[in-house]
């Protein structure tokens, strides 16, 4: 296979999928998840949690609650960079809205069908 050839085949791959790690505050879950919602993400589960810092270390982070929420959304490669900075972005200009988010790769997913729901691709190309 030439160079030729292998650019082609790199230019259809369809974009790889992640999974993002959102942990807010539990009163902004609502929030969060409809902004990253405006990224084209079609899956998204929310849970509670509870942050384990001491009272301590909260009051010198600036926390003021250990319920936090969990929001994890299926999202393509290629949207990560942009929403990360969104993200970091809002963290910082929202009261209240402290948190964090990453990215862990997904290895595999299973058919077609399941890969353009996720992604958000229903044109059907891929």
């Amino acid at each position: 296979m030439d160079a030729r050839e292998n650019s082609k085949k790199k230019q259809l791959a369809p974009p790889k999928l992640k999974l993002l790690f959102t942990i807010v505050n539990r009163e902004k879950t609502e929030l969060f998840t409809a902004l990253i919602q405006g990224f084209d993400v079609n899956m998204q589960l929310s849970a509670a949690a509870r942050g384990t810092a001491t009272q301590e270390i909260m009051q010198m982070l600036g926390l003021s609650d250990k319920s936090k929420s969990v929001i994890m959304s299926v999202i393509r490669e290629d949207t990560e960079d942009t929403l990360l900075r969104f993200l970091d972005e809002k963290f910082h200009t929202i009261k209240n809205g402290k948190g964090i988010a990453f990215t862990v790769s997904m290895s595999s997913v299973i058919g077609v069908a399941v890969y353009r729901f996720l992604s958000n691709n229903n044109e059907g190309r891929m």
